[in-house]
């Protein structure tokens, strides 16, 4: 059974398993990967993302979007109708929440042992380097632009198209840049998915010794990458690329 809302629901939740489970991987203590840093985190982001998108598109998820601000910006563009866009990113929400709760499972020994409760919500949602609000909605703005904008442009007709099953890799690898080029100030949640369905679950799981689920900073990861992804359609359109 294959449908585009399954496709973006285990799509995403794929891609946060993969996604935060590197995070996990590198910060909680006892784990064989602990301390291996930001080079990691960043490729297993981007090896998520591609495993993500082939996951999606072979559960009927042609599109692929795994992230709310790329289906707004679709929209935008006129491939979404209103009610198409609302169903879609209350699969890929869902299936964000689903992934964190199997990562909780994975690692269900290392969470007592990992006394520091911010390093435990950092494995499901992001958080600022440096906590200025402004700053840190402007961080995922223009990351969530040049995620969707540079998408958008890779697609193209002007590139003269990519070859059938090259398009992950490609997108996985704006993602890798992403995260080592501008992914430090806020952890580039870049997706109202990525970061809104695990801070739920983080909130909801009886995860050993956690702390609170930051909500004061949650909208920061919804609405930026929101604003981002409408600029960059916007931009698409202006350029003449959506």
């Amino acid at each position: 059974m294959t449908s585009p809302l399954i496709g973006e629901f285990i799509g995403t939740a794929v891609l946060i398993i993969f996604g935060n489970g590197v995070v996990a991987s590198c910060l909680l203590n006892k784990s064989k990967a602990q301390g291996a840093g930001w080079v990691a985190i960043t490729a297993g982001w981007a090896f998520a993302v591609i495993m993500g998108v082939f996951t999606a598109n072979a559960l009927g998820s042609a599109q692929a979007d795994l992230n709310p601000a790329v289906t707004l910006a679709k929209t935008i563009g006129g491939v979404y109708t209103t009610s198409q866009a609302i169903s879609t990113i209350i699969a890929e929400i869902a299936g964000g929440f689903a992934g964190a709760c199997i990562v909780w499972l994975f690692f269900m020994d290392h969470w007592s042992v990992t006394e520091d409760k911010g390093l435990k919500l950092a494995c499901f949602s992001t958080g600022p380097a440096i906590r200025n609000s402004t700053n840190n909605l402007i961080s995922e703005i223009i990351g969530t632009f040049m995620l969707v904008f540079v998408i958008f442009c890779i697609f193209s007709k002007a590139v003269g198209g990519v070859a059938p099953g090259f398009g992950p890799y490609l997108v996985g690898m704006l993602v890798w840049a992403l995260g080592l080029s501008l992914g430090a100030t806020t952890g580039y949640a870049i997706n109202p998915a990525r970061d809104l369905g695990p801070r739920l679950a983080h909130a909801f799981l009886p995860i050993a010794g956690k702390g609170d689920s930051d909500w004061g900073y949650a909208w920061i990861p919804v609405v930026g990458p929101f604003i981002g992804g409408a600029l960059a359609a916007l931009a698409a359109i202006m350029f003449g690329i959506l």
